[in-house]
Order: C-alpha cells, then structure tokens, then sequence
C-alpha cells in the first residue's frame, strides 16, 4: 500500500512494489517523482525526515536535514549584514542540502534496487513531462516578476516562452532529466554491477562531484531574498562535503496500548507526544466543543514549550517536558476560557529563555503577517499549500508519503525545502537550493539559535505507530506549524471511534472536519502568531463553533476541505491486511495498493 500527496508519486512507488521492490525502494521512486510533480514544495536540495520499521526490527528516524554551513554565524548575519530574521528566500537561507543523502542511505541499506531503477520514474516525468496540478501554476505566477527581473534561470525553466505551467498541458524540466541521467551514468561507472557501490557513488558525486560543484556556484551568487537586498549564502564545498544523513532512534510515547513514534526535538515531533501527555485519563465526547477547546488549549502549552526548549543548539530537557509530573502541572493551566498566551513551562525548574521576536509578537507588538505573505489567501493558508507575496516571501510547505509492502516493512516520510519559489534554480542542475536556515533565531544561546554544524529546527514531523509493541500505521501530512497540530486529531480520531469492518478507519479520520491554530510564534519567516486564533473547516458543527467563540477562541470558519493533507498506510497484525487512504484536500493525495 501506498499513500503519498500526489498520484504519479503513489502510482511511481507502487509500480517498483509490483516490480518486485520493497518499501524502502518504493519510498525512494515516489520521493523523487515528488520533487519534480510538486516542485512549489519540495525539491532534490530540501530535507526530508524518514521513520521507517523494517519488519521484525526496530524503529529508526533517519535524519535529513541539513546543517548550517561553517560561515553561517549569527555574527555575520547580524554585524556583517544587519539582519534582525534569517531571509525566507535566497542563498543565505540555505542549510546544507539533506534529502538527496537521505533517499541514497534508506536505498543503500534498506532498499534492493539499483539506483537508475529508482529515478527511472522521476526522469520519465521531468523529461517527457507531467501534468501540473493547478497551484504549481498559480505559485509561478505569483513570483512573475522576481523570475524576469531577477531569477532568470528560474523564469528559464518555469516560464518557457514566458507561460507559466498549466493544468492539463505536459510541463517538462529537460534540464533536472538531464541532471540526474548524469548522475546515474557517473554512479554505473564508477561502481559498475555492485547496487551499493553505484549508490556510494551517487553520494560522492552530489557531495564533490559536478552536483557540489554547481551548489556551491549558486550560493555564492548575489540573489535578491525578502530582506530586500541582494546576498550571497554562505555554504561551500567543505560544507557539502563533510555532511551525512544520520541514523537516531525515535522519541517516543505510550498512550492506550499505542507507542508513537517521532524524530527528536531538532524538529516539532515531540510537541505531538506532548500533546497526548496533557490529555486527561477521562475526555469529552469526540468532536464537542470541550473536544476541541481541549485539544487547542493542550496545542499552545506544547508549543510554547518547543518555541523554548527545542532546537539543535542546546540540550533539549525532552524526559522532562514528555513527564506525566510536568504535564499534570501544564493540564492544570488549562481552564474554561481560551487562552491568549504564550506559555512556556519550566520544567526543572528551569526558566524559559525566548527570542525577541517571539517576545515581540507574544505581545502583540509586532504583526503577524507584517510581509503581507498570507494576505488574500483566505482559507488556502489552511490546504497545506504555499503563499507567496508580491516581493517574492514565502510560506513554503512540504510534501508526505506512506509505504506499507508485503512483508510489512513500513516507512513515513515528509519531504520539504528546496522550493522553487524560495531560491533561484541551480542553472545547470534545474532545481534551487533550500531555505530551512530561516528557522533559525539570529540571537545566541537559544537552543534554535542559528549556529553552523546545527541544524534549524524543522516543522517536519512524519510519525509511525506501534500497538502493543508492534508497528501498525504510518502517516504525516504537509502543513507547517499545522502539522502536529492536524496529526493529533487524525491520530486520536482513528484511536478513538469505532473500528470499521474489523480495522482501522484511515479514510474517515482523515475526512473527518479538522482545525488548527496560530497561537504561537510561526517557524516560517517573518515568524509571526495570532493569539487565541483558531480555523476550523465549515464542516464542523455550527453549534461547536459558536460554543467555541463564547470560550473567548477566535474563530474563523474557512471553506470546506480546507485543512490537512494527511495521508495513512496500516497493517493489521492480526491479520497481515493492509490499507491505506489519502486527502481528498486539493484533489492530490492518493492511496493505491493491492
């Protein structure tokens, strides 16, 4: 079974299984195939975090995300170059590139296929083309003008003839074709009939090969980012050179006989388990306004506690802050009324140390959207999409897909960064460099502090889940800051009500009207929240939506299949069944399998 938040991806990862592939091969396909059908959100030089359970072994995070170079200091950003945020946009915003590392290790030691079988499919559709969805269009569109006044190797790929990509006409990236049947023939050379020897090589040649080469070109270039100056990035050959993708064992959580299973607080995942660790033993009627208003409360106590304590910077007090003492204490915050706060905990006793941006906008004395990035986009802020302002600022969003195979090998994984909105394209490669440095604070001795060697913290969170001990569902979904937020109430909704025809209902708790909330400092620049707000789908109950808003929530009823992008692939140990099932949200997602 897969699941993934594009058809031709699902499709891709299904044909390797049917070819005799396993998860993790079929993984690998679909994440390339992303990079080019979903180019506003995702791209070869992005991240991506990995939680894969090979059958009978144990859960692992294989981490793909990049680093910051040596030269990004907060130093230079600050003194150097008078910057208050790291740019949404542009070379200086870029880490090191971490998703193609990432796929090579999950294919070198968990896949069986060779390298130019994986790609075959991205290449296929980057060269002989795809069809568009309609957002791929409308993102280009609105950085029109950045293209040709400024990024003209985007404008070269993305506006041929000056059209932007269209919905229902092939849309072709020659030049990304190009890119990776080069790769494949250095790696088949150099490692001739041995799979692990030739993927070695593909390695070697994005990270010091004619790949490095042109990464290195592009971030030296002076580019035009939403500081409204041009800047050059900071990362080098060394940098490329020197990193890795990384193995780590999950942070977990047991809750009702279910263990979930996240990446560490380098990302937002355990802010999830945190969210389980503040429910009470006993809780309101699925879907009331005590429901949710529950759920929402519990959400801003945990992210305020990762706005102050996680990050790649500092010791993360993780033990502490999943404590059922620490949560029992937090839970007591929760009262009847919504909150407006920004409350981070002191667990420990330790007291918690803020940026002054998230200072700033916690008290209102800066806007939440001072850029103008979420202006005019109504409820599609809430689809898991991208926006994109007149000067080229983005809210960059993410890509997910779920593997289930035969054998029950099973694996998540949120592809993000490396947006085509975000960075030129890389000229003679055909896609651009990532952003995820602006995530990073420009101040010292936060534990998100920008500092080279440490990754940012990244919002992205795919999860994987055990009952009794045993690895049952794997599921994610782009979305931001929103992604915990929309797992939670996916999660719970599938733990909660009944089982359909004897197993898990995926279909439904992904249908089911969902909501999130921005009372918290956002991770995308320019990092601003809205207190005591909460979008709900207008499938929600009217009656819930006004009790909501007599609780002091401020509520804004956004249009219909408007939030998440979840996708889901189960195997029931009983049984060995499997299923699956996709968003019908922006008429992407699809679930496939037999």
């Amino acid at each position: 079974m897969v699941s993934s938040t594009h058809w031709l991806a699902s499709q891709s990862a299904m044909a390797v299984l049917e070819d005799g592939g396993n998860a993790y091969d079929a993984a690998v396909a679909a994440g390339f195939v992303l990079h080019v059908v979903e180019p506003h959100l995702n791209g070869p030089a992005g991240e991506v975090p990995i939680i894969l359970a090979p059958a009978g072994g144990p859960v692992r995070v294989l981490c793909g995300q990049g680093v910051a170079p040596a030269g990004a200091t907060v130093a230079h950003y600050r003194d150097g170059l008078g910057l208050d945020l790291v740019p949404g946009t542009g070379p200086l915003a870029a880490a090191v590139p971490g998703a193609f590392d990432a796929w090579m290790l999950l294919l070198r030691d968990h896949g069986t296929k060779r390298i130019g079988e994986v790609l075959a499919h991205a290449i296929g559709y980057a060269e002989d083309g795809h069809p568009p969805v309609e957002r791929v269009g409308q993102t280009v569109e609105a950085v029109r003008e950045l293209f040709e006044t400024e990024w003209a190797s985007s404008a070269e790929v993305y506006l041929p003839g000056g059209i932007a990509p269209t919905p229902g006409e092939l849309f072709r990236n020659p030049c990304l074709a190009a890119t990776w049947r080069r790769l494949v023939a250095e790696a088949e050379a150099a490692g001739g009939t041995d799979r692990v020897a030739q993927i070695e090589a593909a390695r070697e040649v994005w990270r010091s090969g004619f790949i490095a080469e042109a990464l290195v070109r592009q971030a030296a270039r002076p580019t035009l980012d939403t500081s409204g100056e041009r800047h050059a990035g900071t990362l080098t050959a060394a940098d490329l050179a020197a990193w890795s993708a990384t193995y780590e064992d999950p942070v977990t959580y047991d809750w009702r006989g279910w263990t979930l299973c996240k990446a560490g607080p380098w990302s937002q995942g355990p802010a999830f388990l945190q969210q389980l660790a503040l429910l009470p033993d006993e809780l309101p009627a699925y879907g009331s306004a005590d429901y949710v208003h529950l759920l929402v409360e519990g959400c801003k106590l945990a992210m305020a506690d990762r706005e102050a304590w996680y990050g790649d910077a500092a010791d993360v007090p993780l033990d502490e802050l999943l404590s059922a003492p620490y949560n029992a204490e937090r839970r007591s915050l929760i009262g009847a009324e919504a909150s407006h706060e920004l409350r981070p905990g002191t667990p420990g006793g330790r007291k918690a140390e803020l940026s002054a941006r998230a200072r700033a906008v916690a008290s209102g004395a800066s806007a939440y959207d001072p850029q103008g990035i979420l202006a005019g986009t109504g409820a599609a802020a809430g689809a898991g999409e991208p926006t994109v302002a007149r000067n080229g600022a983005t809210r960059g969003d993410t890509c997910h897909l779920d593997v289930v195979d035969r054998w029950g090998n099973m694996v998540a994984a949120t592809p993000s960064g490396g947006w085509l909105q975000a960075n030129p394209v890389v000229p003679e490669l055909g896609f651009p460099l990532g952003t995820r440095l602006q995530m990073a604070w420009l101040e010292e001795g936060l534990p998100n502090s920008l500092a080279p060697g440490r990754r940012p913290r990244t919002t992205l969170t795919p999860s994987l889940a055990l009952k009794d001990g045993v690895p049952v569902m794997a599921f994610g979904t782009p979305g931001g800051d929103q992604q915990d937020q929309w797992q939670v109430h996916f999660f719970l909704s599938v733990a909660l009500r009944p089982a359909v025809r004897g197993g898990l209902d995926l279909q439904g708790a992904i249908d089911a009207p969902n909501w999130h909330n921005d009372s918290f400092p956002g991770s995308f620049y320019p990092r601003g929240m809205r207190p005591g707000s909460l979008t709900v789908e207008s499938g929600t109950d009217p009656a819930v939506i006004e009790e909501l808003r007599v609780r002091g929530h401020d509520v804004t009823v956004a249009e219909p299949w408007s939030e998440g992008r979840l996708c889901a692939v189960a195997r029931d140990p009983r049984t060995g069944v499997l299923s699956a099932a996709a968003n019908p949200r922006g008429m992407q997602g699809y679930a496939v399998g037999r």
